[in-house]
């Protein structure tokens, strides 16, 4: 049972979503109830590190699931066996991961950079149909201009063109 704990973790359901996934083929049931905190709509980045380094992240910066538990399910099997900077997570290598699972609030327009805090606030860059998310609080991550810089270049935007920004917060939960 996935929600065998009465508090479940977010970061705890990342790694037996993936588990049960590696060893059936397909996502596990969701229980009719769910706590309360997985019932609400959001978007959710699931990432998961390997001796410290990354080893996949996938997430929607707005919700497209029914509610954060569908959400964190879907992203956990994109993050571990669909982020192309990767090869796939084998069954044998799931006990070496670590998890990790940020909520997103919703995107706020942001009409100056002093609204942003590269610890307190992730950032979304868009011009046009190109758009390009950073979470906040990364490691190497050390100034508003340089998350700006990141999240641009991952959209595919080049200096000068117009775009818009948007901030949000997460909260974050680990293992």
């Amino acid at each position: 049972m996935i929600f065998s704990d009465p508090e479940p973790h977010p970061a705890d359901l990342a790694r037996k979503v993936l588990e049960h996934y590696l060893e059936e083929g397909s996502l596990p049931k969701l229980p009719d109830y769910l706590p309360p905190e997985y019932e609400k709509k959001a978007g959710a980045f699931v990432s998961l590190k390997k001796d410290g380094q990354l080893r996949g992240c996938i997430g929607t910066f707005e919700p497209v699931r029914q509610n954060l538990a569908e959400e964190i399910a879907a992203n956990t099997i994109s993050a571990a066996l669909k982020d192309p900077r990767f090869p796939p997570v084998t069954k044998e290598e799931v006990a070496e991961l670590s998890f990790s699972v940020d909520v997103l609030s919703p995107l706020e327009i942001v009409k100056s950079k002093a609204e942003l805090d590269e610890k307190k606030y992730g950032i979304m860059v868009r011009s046009g149909q190109k758009s390009g998310l950073l979470l906040p609080d990364l490691e190497g991550v050390d100034s508003v201009d340089q998350q700006i810089d990141i999240a641009r270049r991952k959209a595919g935007i080049v200096p000068g063109e117009q775009m818009e920004l948007y901030r949000f917060k997460v909260t974050r939960f680990t293992e």
